[in-house]
């Protein structure tokens, strides 16, 4: 008896001015290669985070880690993140925080 679960990308959006990546994923679960249960799944991705220190008010920029994720995103990724988007992304959030 072998349970197997597979991750499937179903959409990829691109939303607006700073090309935050919305991703849409069917988890298929199967046992001995019968699908038992799927499971809707969504996440989204931003090119960087930050984060502030309430008692220094530094600000510290956090960039995305997409090393692991599948192939189909890191050139979707690669297509949108210019230097310019996260540039301006990070400076949005920084002016924002």
């Amino acid at each position: 008896m072998a349970i197997t679960k597979e991750t499937k990308i179903i959409a990829i959006e691109i939303v607006g001015d700073h090309k935050i990546i919305q991703i849409k994923e069917d988890i298929v679960y199967k046992e001995d290669g019968v699908i038992t249960n799927t499971v809707r799944h969504r996440r989204v991705l931003h090119p960087c985070l930050v984060s502030k220190n309430t008692d220094t008010d530094e600000v510290t920029t956090v960039w995305t880690d997409t090393s692991n994720e599948p192939q189909e995103i890191k050139d979707i990724i690669d297509l949108q993140w210019t230097s310019e988007i996260k540039s301006s992304y990070e400076t949005f959030l920084k002016e924002n925080t």
